[in-house]
């Protein structure tokens, strides 16, 4: 049986193992960014993940992130305070406001996107070319058929 305080099998099924693959890629892209001199959260990933380069509205950001508005506006306000967005008006309704990233935010995106190149490296020298090809069909596939 199976208590509280003892963890599954990890590997015991696909669901955790993705799920272990994704945090520890995850973790491995934040430590990059803050490596390269842009401090961040690992929560922070969700406003970066989906803003636009030509500014997003917090709800925008918000339901592409699968949160609430309040929790998107705190990591807002927090990236925010480290210099890597602000708000502006919206040109199409002046009493919205879009985040827009600033120089350093661009910055920080472009360090995210090195480490996400070097990731990809290592995973084409453990897996080999094709068998990272291959992981990539497969993940399409999956991805492709959870679509409705």
């Amino acid at each position: 049986m199976v208590t509280a305080q003892e963890p599954p099998d990890q590997a015991a099924n696909t669901i955790a193992m993705l799920g272990r693959a994704y945090s520890l890629l995850g973790f491995q892209i934040v430590d990059g960014v803050v490596g390269a001199g842009y401090p961040q959260k690992p929560s922070h990933s969700a406003v970066f993940a989906q803003i636009s380069p030509q500014g997003s509205r917090l709800s925008v950001l918000a339901r592409g992130a699968n949160m609430s508005p309040q929790a998107m506006g705190e990591l807002v306000d927090e990236l925010e305070e480290l210099g890597y967005v602000e708000r502006q008006p919206d040109p199409s309704d002046r009493r919205a406001k879009l985040i827009m990233l600033t120089p350093r935010g661009h910055e920080c995106i472009a360090a995210g996107i090195a480490t996400i190149e070097g990731i990809e490296e290592r995973i084409d020298r453990i897996l080999g070319a094709d068998g990272h090809a291959e992981l990539r069909r497969l993940l399409t596939e999956l991805l492709t058929a959870g679509q409705p």
